[in-house]
């Protein structure tokens, strides 16, 4: 499937006059936007993964996908993934496949039902260098957005530990209870968002 470009925040630059060299910051503006919302593919695995790992190592000593299964979902699914780019370098991403279940289970963590429609968020991670500036709101709500103009998706869930819940509920997300899935030690709330109804608002706010 090919990539999808979502949104591209820099504004078309004006043409100089022929013969009128333009300088090397616009020339390399050209080819690098200055900041870039797009699904990811697989050639994007292994930064993902860097990004992945330094996030969530250092906290629960565990990640929540693979770079295999990273590079699993890109190839099956890289529609339901959306990175944000700035100067060509990912600075935040999302990962997410489709469940053909009302609750997640321990299946869910690995496997994409390309015939579900639910959007199973697998992960949000931001580069260290990017954190507390508002980067994981912002990629979070243009990928709803995103989701909101799939038609097979109706609705996206997600796993957290309790002191991210109110981060997700700002989004439209509720809780439905414990989620069924563990990861060693850790134990999740499970949350989920319809985007019926919702989808339309959305993708005129983005």
């Amino acid at each position: 499937m090919p990539v999808q470009s979502i949104h591209c925040l820099m504004p078309a630059a004006l043409r100089l006059p022929p013969g009128v060299p333009e300088p090397l910051s616009c020339q390399r503006r050209h080819t690098l936007p200055a900041s870039e919302f797009r699904c990811l593919t697989p050639q994007d695995a292994v930064s993902v993964f860097e990004i992945e790992r330094e996030a969530f190592i250092s906290v629960s000593g565990d990640c929540p996908l693979r770079l295999h299964e990273i590079q699993h979902f890109l190839t099956l699914c890289p529609e339901l993934s959306l990175g944000w780019f700035q100067e060509g370098r990912l600075v935040a991403f999302i990962i997410g496949s489709l469940w053909d279940e009302e609750r997640l289970t321990q299946e869910s963590l690995t496997l994409h039902r390309p015939g579900g429609h639910t959007a199973h968020l697998h992960v949000l991670a931001v580069h260290r260098t990017f954190r507390q500036q508002g980067k994981g709101s912002i990629l979070l709500w243009r990928y709803l957005c995103h989701l909101g103009g799939l038609p097979a998706v109706r609705r996206a869930v997600l796993m957290c530990e309790d002191p991210l819940v109110p981060f997700y509920e700002r989004f439209g997300f509720r809780p439905v209870g414990p989620c069924a899935v563990t990861v060693g030690l850790l134990t999740f709330t499970e949350l989920e968002c319809s985007l019926q109804g919702q989808a339309a608002s959305r993708r005129n706010s983005c």
